[in-house]
């Protein structure tokens, strides 16, 4: 190859890259477009049918941990004002299987836990892109490796969900962004994003104890 075609090779190679990078940040922009709307529309409509469903069918609707036993305040005529909460104050969720365990871990237990992480699905993501897992495939108890962790180093919506679980539950949660990584998100964590988490609690361990606690 002479130095001219060399040179043209070169070009040729570089417009190919360029425009690949281009199509590739055109994905992308489509991908998370009007993000922040979709996905409060999607909490929205999984609340909604999360409501309807009932917890007859295994639907729960939890109030955010940090509100739990919270008093209202006296307004000026010593009368106690009516608490509001929004819905995204909720997390939502759905549960698969029942575990035998009858008890739930507090906020400074340590927990074994596996679980998945998925954003809203995609046109490229059918069932929602994976940005986290401990676990892949189906589950599989006897092949699972969990995380051990404190539930109070969770993101709210996460704790949330473990304070109210029991060893053995399997459930799938879905998290508001207000209750996840919020509007800015993290490295690899969008903003706004509703965060999906398919979680399996295998047992828990108070924090002055040595003993996995699994019933």
């Amino acid at each position: 190859m002479n130095l001219k075609s060399l040179k043209y090779f070169f070009f040729l190679m570089m417009a190919v890259i360029t425009l690949s990078s281009c199509s590739e940040d055109d994905d992308n922009v489509s991908e998370y477009a009007n993000w922040q709307e979709r996905n409060e529309q999607a909490f929205a409509d999984t609340l909604a049918y999360a409501r309807k469903m009932g917890e007859a069918n295994g639907w729960y609707v939890y109030k955010n941990w940090t509100f739990e036993n919270q008093t209202a305040n006296k307004d000026q005529n010593g009368n106690l004002a009516t608490l509001t909460y929004k819905d995204c104050d909720n997390i939502i969720v759905h549960v698969l299987k029942k575990g035998e365990g009858t008890t739930s871990p507090i906020l400074t237990d340590s927990v074994q836990v596996s679980y998945r992480g998925r954003f809203i699905p995609t046109d490229n993501y059918k069932e929602g892109y994976v940005f986290d897992q401990s676990f892949t495939g189906t589950f599989d108890a006897a092949t699972a490796n969990p995380i051990r962790s404190v539930v109070g180093g969770f993101i709210d919506g996460f704790t949330t969900a473990l304070l109210k679980m029991h060893p053995g539950d399997h459930w799938q949660v879905f998290i508001p962004y207000q209750l996840a990584y919020g509007a800015s998100g993290n490295s690899s964590i969008q903003g706004y994003s509703m965060l999906r988490f398919e979680m399996v609690l295998k047992s828990y361990k108070r924090a002055s104890g040595k003993k996995w606690i699994t019933e």
